[in-house]
């Protein structure tokens, strides 16, 4: 492999090597994805204390839950972005204007999808995910950030866990939202 192949190339926690840019269902494993989004901290780490990316995926799952909706939005939401256990998190100020990487991060997350049966999600579900990631970040913001945060809480159906979690517990809960997920489908 010549250098300039290499320097396209990522390597995950289980091992895989492959090619972000170009990256297929079969590079996707639950494990990397629990890990990395459980090392990866909200808000660009510029919050009052770690709160993963991970962390905040289980609660928008346990939300959906908590309605009622389909396993599959439930299901949705847990993965919304994992993406990001692929090529990080950008905060939403900065990100809505890196219109390449949003067309980065959307191929990725399809590839995700397909991996986890989700690639045929309809509009009405995704609005559903969508719906529930911007209440969850409502709450993160008035908890997590410093200063004031002015705003409507929305109502949330469950309570979610804000608190200072150690990032092998959110790995290891993350797996298991799947698995019982997943029971379910």
């Amino acid at each position: 492999m010549d250098q300039s192949t290499m320097n396209d190339m990522m390597a995950t926690y289980t091992g895989l090597r492959f090619c972000p840019m170009d990256m297929k269902p079969e590079n996707v494993r639950l494990e990397d994805i629990a890990h990395a989004l459980s090392l990866l901290c909200r808000g660009g780490g510029h919050l009052k204390y770690f709160y993963s990316v991970g962390q905040h995926c289980i609660n928008c799952a346990a939300e959906a839950a908590a309605r009622g909706w389909s396993e599959r939005v439930v299901l949705a939401c847990l993965l919304h972005d994992a993406s990001e256990a692929y090529i990080s998190d950008i905060i939403r100020p900065v990100k809505k204007h890196l219109t390449n990487y949003v067309e980065i991060e959307d191929g990725i997350l399809k590839v995700i999808f397909v991996h986890f049966g989700l690639n045929e999600i309809t509009q009405e579900e995704w609005s559903q995910v969508r719906r529930i990631d911007d209440e969850i970040l409502a709450h993160e913001l008035k908890q997590l950030l410093c200063g004031d945060w002015e705003g409507t809480l929305p109502v949330l159906y469950a309570e979610p866990d804000l608190s200072c979690r150690d990032v092998r517990e959110i790995e290891e809960r993350y797996q298991k939202v799947y698995e019982k997920i997943h029971e379910k489908i």
